[in-house]
């Protein structure tokens, strides 16, 4: 059996293995897309191959929409030429259930797979009076445009002195894409960024006026153009959650004892995980902004939120400050400092509980932000007690651990700031400076057992390591305030951690997790036994 348009026409075969299959024409739905593109995606990884082809599945099934979603790749091409092109564009979606169950579907909402770099085709769907929403899933950094000095970085700064026409990256490229559609016809349409950050929107539209901005000072744009980007085009804000692990090998071993041939997972050149399958949980979890000015399908009818802006933030706030992403970033340093490789795994350790528990139970919620629509602490818990401890969950601290240089600000520095303007300091701050000392400790890439290993990527990892140079796990007197320049960094954590009342705390910590082989395990059993 092999995942591709024909290898559907067997349907008996798919049904002996229970797999459902689209109940729609995908043919006809390639078709209508094409002729009238109404929804393009930017990042065509795997969160968005099962969670957001997932509800353009539900609602062709239910025929709430009669047009799939064009997904372009900004960075990694290799997912389109391994993954997408050889399969006909079709996914295989694994829900992986707490109770060891799964749930098989195909996917057919994706009608067509496009490089970054084919800009004529991209340029005629952006010129359609049809298209209604480009969406992002790029990652938090796929808006930076700076870096830590403010300076543009490189390759941005290469955009903004080229003309729009060579703009090669994703925001400047998206920027070029939105000119020529204002030149075409000025139809308005919805950019709406998906990214796991808080004020996605904000930061995505902040991107596209910094470049539009920068090509209008050198004539490259006209006025006309700035005031379409703020008049005729929506920056909706979200709040997505599905936590879709890299593609396990269980569950590619399972697929092939059905039957299904050349389904395994590979690794791209730029180190991407993949696979044509995607394995993900069950809990899942998307609120928009409802604010679309050249319309949208009924999102609401496959379970999407659609509220309010202010809703949104809520949200966003709630989970990426409080009640999931904190705990994440927490398990995810200690995890690999341990020796763990499975979240699922960290959640039979009493300390590593017990860390996660305090971070959003106890210190989280006298701060937390309440969304309404969506409770705190049902959310929390099932966080802490069904979506972590899943052991049917491949999810590994290491693939959490990339890019936490961009994540700590939010993820531990909002709460920080939160104590700060409710009680004027965070001192009485336990568990979340110990993950702080944590990541710091991480970044060594010396294990708890005096082992070296593999840092996860960051951007910010070069420049981060070379501030502990001369630290020595083993040799506490060799931290002489290495740290300092990074706890007092806002450009970090939103907040001079010193200033915040924890600054001292978290570099007792770390002299205490450097002391010798088996620090990590006797300090935090010290503050949170």
């Amino acid at each position: 059996m092999e995942l591709t348009l024909n290898g559907l026409k067997e349907l008996k075969k798919w049904n002996d293995i229970n797999v459902s299959i689209p109940e729609y024409e995908i043919q006809k739905v390639k078709e209508n897309t094409k002729k009238n593109p109404r929804w393009i995606h930017f990042g065509a990884g795997n969160i968005f191959r099962i969670f957001i082809g997932g509800i353009a599945d539900k609602l062709l099934n239910e025929g709430q929409m009669n047009e799939g979603i064009i997904c372009a790749e900004t960075f990694d091409f290799d997912i389109i030429d391994k993954i997408y092109k050889p399969y006909d564009n079709l996914v295989l979606a694994i829900t992986l259930k707490s109770d060891g169950s799964t749930d098989k579907k195909v996917l057919g909402s994706l009608t067509e797979a496009l490089k970054a770099e084919e800009k004529n085709r991209l340029k005629e769907i952006f010129a359609c009076e049809t298209l209604q929403i480009a969406s992002f899933t790029i990652t938090e950094k796929g808006y930076a445009l700076r870096d830590l000095s403010g300076e543009f970085f490189q390759f941005i700064k290469t955009d903004l002195d080229n003309e729009p026409e060579k703009a090669l990256s994703a925001m400047p490229l998206l920027c070029s894409l939105l000119l020529h559609r204002y030149k075409e016809n000025a139809q308005s349409i919805a950019i709406l960024s998906m990214d796991n950050c808080s004020h996605n929107g904000e930061k995505l539209q902040n991107a596209v006026m910094t470049v539009a901005e920068e090509w209008n000072k050198k004539g490259f744009v006209d006025n006309g153009f700035i005031d379409y980007l703020k008049n005729k085009v929506s920056f909706p804000w979200s709040m997505i959650d599905k936590i879709t692990p890299r593609p396990s090998d269980k569950v590619c071993e399972e697929l092939q004892k059905c039957g299904l041939s050349n389904i395994s997972p590979l690794i791209t050149s730029k180190n991407t995980y993949i696979a044509p399958f995607v394995n993900a949980e069950e809990p899942q979890y998307l609120v928009i902004e409802d604010n679309f000015p050249n319309g949208r399908p009924p999102l609401e009818k496959a379970g999407v939120y659609m509220t309010d802006r202010k809703t949104v933030n809520d949200v966003e706030t709630m989970k990426v400050t409080t009640c999931l992403n904190p705990l994440h970033t927490a398990l995810a340093v200690y995890g690999c400092l341990l020796g763990y490789t499975l979240i699922s795994d960290e959640m039979k350790d009493k300390q590593l509980v017990e860390l996660v528990n305090q971070i959003g139970l106890k210190e989280g919620m006298p701060v937390v932000v309440d969304p309404v629509i969506i409770s705190p602490e049902e959310f929390v818990k099932e966080v802490l007690e069904v979506r972590f401890p899943n052991p049917f969950m491949p999810d590994a601290p290491q693939r959490i651990a990339t890019d936490t240089s961009q994540k700590v600000g939010i993820r531990f520095g909002e709460t920080i700031k939160s104590y700060v303007k409710k009680y004027k300091t965070a001192q009485s701050l336990n568990a979340i400076p110990l993950a702080i000392a944590g990541w710091l400790r991480y970044l060594l890439a010396i294990d708890d057992e005096g082992n070296k290993f593999e840092l996860s990527a960051d951007p910010m990892l070069s420049e981060l390591t070379k501030k502990l140079n001369g630290i020595e796990v083993g040799k506490p007197q060799t931290y002489n305030g290495q740290l300092k320049d990074i706890l007092t960094n806002k450009n970090i954590f939103g907040v001079d951690l010193f200033e915040a009342g924890v600054g001292e705390k978290i570099e007792k910590m770390f002299v205490e997790l450097i002391q010798e082989v088996g620090a990590i395990r006797k300090t935090l059993i010290k503050y949170l036994d």
